[in-house]
């Protein structure tokens, strides 16, 4: 298992090995992505309702919430390459920080393997927040790789679901 605790310094960002001075809390990317601007507000919004940090599982559909993560200053993140221990690790700093914990990973059986973690937190407490990057609409149910049914995914009896995209 691979786990490192990165913080960014919050007046550099390293782009394509290129050094650049920031205009604010997110560098001076004068012409983001709409998925990296929209991640961006998102993980404002998270951080501003008292997230204790994020643990992400990179994956190519969840790069632009990655990068809004890696990029914000003060925010403590974690990189793990095994989402069924990322998924622990995030509850077990959930129980101990008693805020919640953002998670970020790519879609299909990677998002499958966050479920135990889901049900323990559901049934001894520790708040999670799950960031999965789901394939566009048209690309499901076609043959897809790592494309499975995400919506419903942990919808049980002890599970909230707040909203599906």
């Amino acid at each position: 298992m691979t786990v490192a605790n990165t913080r960014p310094d919050p007046d550099t960002q390293v782009d394509s090995g290129r050094d650049t001075r920031t205009d604010g809390p997110h560098g001076s990317d004068a012409n983001p992505s709409a998925a990296l601007a929209t991640a961006r507000v998102f993980v404002d919004e998270l951080c501003r309702a008292g997230l204790a940090g994020v643990v992400v599982a990179p994956g190519s559909r969840s790069t632009a919430l990655a990068l809004a993560v890696a990029e914000r200053p003060g925010l403590a993140t974690w990189v793990f390459h095994d989402e069924r221990s990322m998924g622990f690790f995030a509850l077990g700093l959930a129980r101990a920080t008693r805020r919640a914990v953002a998670v970020v990973c790519t879609s299909g059986t990677a998002v499958a393997n966050l479920l135990p973690a889901v049900i323990e937190s559901s049934l001894g407490g520790g708040a999670l927040v799950l960031l999965t990057a789901d394939r566009p609409p048209e690309l499901r149910d076609c043959g897809s790789p790592q494309t499975i049914a995400q919506a419903g995914l942990f919808v049980t009896d002890q599970v909230e679901l707040f909203g599906r995209y």
